[in-house]
């Protein structure tokens, strides 16, 4: 659930808007004072603030600042000053929405869920990780398309990249050149497999400290390749 805080000094403007709020599954809280509600937001964890302009002790724009600051949160700002400067500026500091008073509480509701799904996506996409592999100093980034040995990135052909990522994301299993031939070039390996010891033989340049004695991939005679972990 949502957890929202209103900021407003009209306590009956506030318990309207929180009760609209409550009825749409929203957890509401409200404060009365420009300078206690700042502490509250930044030091308590709320997914929304609601905004007014002309409180007592600091005003909205300043605790509007001041959050954008420290946080990263949805702050609809609301007010009875109609005067487009002041939308302007409100925005300019940081804030998502400026409602002019008085306005609909089905409006303000819409909203508030508008700018909650926003970041929520915005969310979703900034902590989305890379899918990694990491075996003994060797960084597989398989979303980025990047290696890394000792943190030192070595560049890699497509068709090494991807023969280097299957071997290590099935360490110990032994393939046969056919095997890896057709997983990797996807078609039938006869006459080919020649190319497949060439790719091993460029990836191991770039990952082993030593291709006479490799660490990585190791070679089992008669058999094919490995990845060893």
């Amino acid at each position: 659930m949502s957890k929202i805080l209103i900021i407003e000094d009209e306590l009956s403007i506030a318990e309207l808007e929180k009760d609209y709020l409550e009825i749409n599954g929203y957890e509401v809280e409200i404060s009365g004072d420009g300078n206690e509600g700042l502490n509250r937001i930044l030091n308590e964890e709320f997914d929304l603030l609601i905004l007014d302009l002309m409180l007592p002790g600091i005003d909205g724009f300043e605790i509007c600042k001041k959050i954008r600051e420290e946080k990263n949160i949805p702050i609809l700002m609301v007010s009875a000053k109609k005067d487009e400067i002041d939308k302007i500026r409100g925005l300019g500091l940081g804030a998502d929405d400026y409602m002019t008073k008085p306005f609909s509480p089905n409006e303000l509701v819409a909203r508030v869920r508008a700018h909650l799904n926003r970041y929520e996506r915005l969310l979703g996409a900034a902590t989305t990780e890379n899918d990694i592999i990491e075996i003994r100093g060797i960084k597989i980034d398989k979303t980025a398309r990047r290696v890394y040995v000792d943190n030192e990135e070595k560049i890699f052909t497509t068709k090494e990249f991807d023969l280097l990522t299957f071997l290590a994301e099935h360490p110990n299993h032994v393939y046969s050149k056919d095997e890896l031939f057709r997983e990797i070039w996807n078609m039938d390996s006869v006459g080919d497999i020649a190319t497949v010891t060439v790719h091993i033989k460029k990836i191991r340049e770039k990952i082993e400290v030593n291709t006479q004695k490799p660490q990585y991939i190791e070679t089992i005679w008669g058999v094919g390749y490995r990845f060893k972990v």
